[in-house]
């Protein structure tokens, strides 16, 4: 392999690169332009659809890309979902319904009319 394939026409200095070149170049003065990127992707991202065919995600056009949301979001969606005997709510995730139940129903206020609400009522 070539060593300094890319010489300095001021101060013949050479370069492996040509952008290394091209950087020289500015210290003298002279016109220079890097390469740009080249801005058409030329492999494809792997998509991550939900195996759930009436879900709106299990077309590729609106898949995930990345197999941590693709879980996260079928565990929510699309799981059995955890309900609270004491006020009917519906959690996804266990540990969030466990939370719930241990406060479920300490939050509550009765009124001098007799009627009992919680914070979450307005």
């Amino acid at each position: 392999m070539a060593t300094n394939r890319f010489v300095c026409e001021v101060c013949n200095k050479g370069f492996q690169r040509e952008q290394n070149l091209q950087l020289h170049r500015r210290g003298h003065n002279l016109p220079w332009k890097l390469k740009q990127k080249d801005t058409a992707p030329t492999q494809r991202r792997r998509v991550y659809t939900c195996p759930e065919p009436t879900c709106a995600h299990h077309n590729p056009a609106r898949a995930l890309y990345n197999l941590t949301e693709i879980k996260k979001h079928f565990c929510r969606k699309h799981r059995e979902k955890w309900n609270c005997n004491k006020c009917g709510k519906r959690y996804a995730l266990q540990s969030h319904w466990k939370a719930h139940s241990k406060i479920c129903g300490t939050c509550e206020y009765r009124c001098d009319c007799g009627t009992l609400f919680s914070r979450y009522d307005i």
